[in-house]
């Protein structure tokens, strides 16, 4: 089986009139798609809760393929549609505060969670609790939207009911 990205009808024809137009169709495709890192999960997850929504939270490593698939054909998509997405990044110095307050570092907050691969994908409700099994690894990409669907839905559920 081979593994294409998920594009959307919208981004394929803007990518072929961008070729057609001479700006070639890498114009669209190769810029960097990033999550938005956080300060403060707290905040972010205050956010994310006046909303009634969880909290997803991406642990990625700099220069990982998989957590680059991961954010652009899952995560980002679902940022965009509303939900309150972030990336923390493993061996990262800045500066963040915990869901209590705890002032850490990304790298800290990381190795507190017990997370050792890239990507890892966390779920959070009310109290900055986990409110869903977390996502490690990249999965098969034939199977990943699924995976990452039920733990949504999970999540949604216990969010729904705090």
């Amino acid at each position: 089986m081979t593994y294409a990205p998920c594009f959307s009808r919208r981004q394929a024809l803007q990518g072929l009139t961008l070729c057609l137009v001479g700006a070639g169709p890498l114009a669209t495709i190769a810029a960097p798609i990033t999550l938005p890192s956080t300060e403060s999960l707290a905040t972010s997850l205050d956010q994310a809760l006046r909303v009634k929504q969880p909290l997803v939270v991406m642990v990625s490593l700099q220069g990982c393929a998989f957590c680059k698939v991961v954010r652009e054909n899952y995560l980002q998509p679902l940022r965009a549609s509303g939900l309150q997405v972030v990336q923390v990044d493993m061996r990262d110095n800045r500066a963040l505060v915990d869901f209590d307050g705890t002032a850490l570092t990304h790298d800290a907050w990381v190795r507190k969670q017990g997370i050792k691969l890239a990507p890892t994908v966390l779920f959070f409700g009310a109290q900055g609790r986990e409110v869903a099994t977390r996502l490690k690894g990249a999965y098969l990409p034939d199977f990943y939207g699924a995976y990452l669907d039920e733990q949504l839905t999970v999540a949604r559920r216990v969010v729904a009911g705090a």
